[in-house]
């Protein structure tokens, strides 16, 4: 079941009687407590989500660091396939997306995130060490809000970020 049904399930059942326990939450719904529960702190963390999909572990591990330095709750994908996935379970907020991966490139995730309606709405931002004119614009053309190319500053990187996230509450 989408993360997002699921919450508003969780939600109707605990308007209607908030002495619900985890344990009957998942009884009523038929999953398990351990999913109730990681739903219940994730619908009270309000800080936004990035999902960094990248195959370069390095990459990801800096990427994280700062960005959890900064307040941001991190999901993190090895490859395009997980990448999807972990958007499925989890819409993030905003997604920074590596370009040359081995199983399915930047460019196709984000062609098919683009359009999809239920996650269209998503700001990407690539980063790549594609840095030709022409890959830019690649990137742009497919639907990136924004374009970085590594080796990047991580100042950089959290101003860009920012500036994509506000431009996406507007």
């Amino acid at each position: 079941m989408p993360e997002k049904e699921l919450d508003d399930k969780i939600l109707s059942l605990l308007e209607k009687n908030p002495a619900l326990s985890a344990v009957e939450l998942a009884d009523v719904l038929k999953i398990s407590e351990k999913t109730i529960q990681t739903r219940l702190e994730e619908m009270g963390d309000s800080r936004q989500t990035i999902l960094i999909i990248d195959d370069e572990p390095d990459a990801i591990i800096a990427a994280k660091r700062a960005l959890q330095s900064e307040g941001y709750n991190v999901i993190e994908a090895y490859n395009g396939k997980t990448g999807l996935e972990a958007i499925e379970e989890k819409t993030p907020d905003l997604i920074l997306l590596d370009v040359m991966m081995p199983d399915m490139d930047g460019f196709e995730i984000c062609k098919q995130l683009k359009k999809d309606e239920l996650y269209n709405h998503i700001p990407i931002i690539m980063l790549t060490a594609k840095g030709e004119v022409d890959d830019r614009i690649e990137g742009i053309e497919t639907g990136a809000d924004d374009y970085i190319t590594k080796p990047f500053n991580l100042r950089e990187l959290k101003a860009r970020i920012r500036m994509v996230l506000r431009r996406a509450q507007n």
